[in-house]
């Protein structure tokens, strides 16, 4: 098994991704690909944030830009086919990532909690794009089996526990398996963290 990293220049542009579908499909052996968000997505999504917690309504033109920017990826590169299936899905994830935004701007206040669930939207997004372009492609959600645990104010790797879980969610791999990167989650909560961004 081989594991191959991707980050956002990546799966920045049409030419880049195309580019990452080539070199995996081109693998003999089974890999898990894991991928970042679009190049300058997790800015985007960062700055947005900002913006609705100030009270400025320009965070809904950031965010259409967000949508668009998905919505283009997925009509330059997926057969047309697979992206009514695919887009219902990027919908759902949009949707929940605009509720989000609209509860920051109504009271004003953006955790580190809710900031690590707005920020997981690029990386669940892209990957799950990915996945449905690389022919044979499984997409796997990294917070089921990636778990951290909050000490000195850090949330940091529960390295046994990971260990176990992707032992068991990969026991069985397929030709592709496909993963988000820097997303993992609380073992105790369940809450989104990240780790990788920012020193964590």
């Amino acid at each position: 098994m081989k594991v191959l990293k991707f980050g956002g220049t990546s799966v920045g542009s049409v030419e880049s991704i195309l580019c990452l579908k080539r070199i995996v499909e081109s693998e003999k052996q089974q890999v898990v690909v894991v991928v970042s968000a679009l190049s300058g997505i997790t800015d985007k999504l960062i700055e947005t944030a900002k913006l609705a917690v100030n009270g400025n309504e320009r965070y809904l033109e950031e965010y259409e830009m967000i949508v668009e920017r998905h919505k283009t990826m997925v009509d330059s590169i997926i057969p047309k086919d697979k992206a009514v299936i695919l887009n219902k899905t990027i919908d759902g994830l949009l949707a929940e990532l605009r509720s989000i935004y609209n509860g920051v701007y109504l009271i004003r206040d953006l955790s580190e909690k809710t900031q690590a669930a707005i920020v997981s939207y690029g990386e669940r997004l892209s990957s799950i794009i990915v996945a449905n372009l690389i022919e044979g492609a499984v997409w796997y959600d990294s917070r089921t089996f990636i778990k951290t645990e909050k000490k000195h104010s850090r949330h940091i790797l529960d390295s046994d526990l990971t260990t176990q879980l992707i032992k068991a969610t990969f026991s069985e791999l397929p030709k592709v398996a496909l993963v988000p990167g820097f997303i993992s989650s609380d073992k105790n909560s369940g809450e989104i963290t990240n780790l990788g961004r920012g020193g964590s």
